[in-house]
């Protein structure tokens, strides 16, 4: 019987099937505990060299299980408040995972992703999604404040002042509109969102890993370091990547004129 959640790996690729398609994958049960135990364990294994996060059936993820909260069944954040701040905060830690590991990440967007759902999308370095795709921020509706660093994803992808207003309106937007907002890097016919994903993910697991982890910490600095900072990261990767065996091969293939044929190291 499969788990909450199911975790596949083909070609270099590591595919992350949130498995409760009755709920929209809503996080409740063993998820969020079986997402952070794969993802860590993924994000160090030189074999897998791209991660794909999606929602088994018809929907990305619904974020938390308000059914089973209102009925008791799981109740709000156990413990007291220092408890239940440190056992949501270890949790937290899936979005920080998908946003740094030294790997692209991609979220293949099927329906809807709300609330922690959303905030796990937007941990990814790149979100595919098909036309039945649609988001939004939902925590307002039920009296909470957000978590799984949505906030911080938001921000940077569309603004200030339109983070804001998704926030605090919980307004559900439809596929055309996150691609318009650059929340999507793709949109695609829901038939077309598994191949496009895949062909992708496939391409980038095919890649120069080195040079992959570099550039995500490049990032990572642009994000908040300054320009020297981000002047330094630079430096330090195109030097590390000058000595790998794929830089070496990539020039060979230049002069040979074919593609070059990456081995990750």
């Amino acid at each position: 019987m499969a788990g909450d959640l199911i975790v596949t790996e083909e070609a270099g690729v590591a595919l992350l099937t949130m498995n409760r398609p009755d709920s929209l994958n809503a996080l409740g049960g063993t998820m969020l505990d079986e997402l952070l135990a794969a993802l860590t364990r993924i994000a160090s294994d030189m074999a897998v060299g791209c991660v794909v996060l999606t929602g088994a059936g018809r929907g990305f993820s619904a974020g938390g299980d308000m059914k089973a909260r209102a009925t008791g069944e799981r109740p709000v954040l156990e413990g007291t408040a220092e408890v239940a701040q440190m056992s949501l905060r270890a949790r937290m830690e899936a979005s920080r995972i998908l946003h740094e590991m030294p790997k692209p990440t991609i979220a293949m967007v099927n329906g809807v992703a709300a609330g922690a759902g959303m905030s796990l999308m937007l941990a990814c370095d790149m979100r595919i999604g098909g036309r039945s795709a649609r988001m939004g921020t939902a925590f307002g509706k039920m009296g909470f404040s957000g978590d799984f660093g949505g906030h911080w994803f938001l921000n940077r992808l569309v603004g200030p002042a339109k983070a804001r207003e998704l926030y605090f309106t919980a307004e559900v937007i439809d596929s055309a509109e996150m691609a318009r907002l650059g929340l999507l890097n793709k949109l695609v016919e829901d038939e077309a969102l598994a191949e496009t994903t895949m062909t992708l993910a496939r391409q980038l697991a095919a890649g120069p890993r080195v040079a992959w982890h570099h550039m995500k910490r490049n990032m990572q600095v642009a994000e908040t370091g300054t320009l020297a900072e981000a002047l330094d990261a630079e430096a330090l990767g195109m030097t590390r990547c000058r000595d790998t065996e794929d830089h070496r091969e990539a020039l060979k293939a230049f002069v040979e004129k074919r593609a070059p044929v990456f081995k990750g190291r």
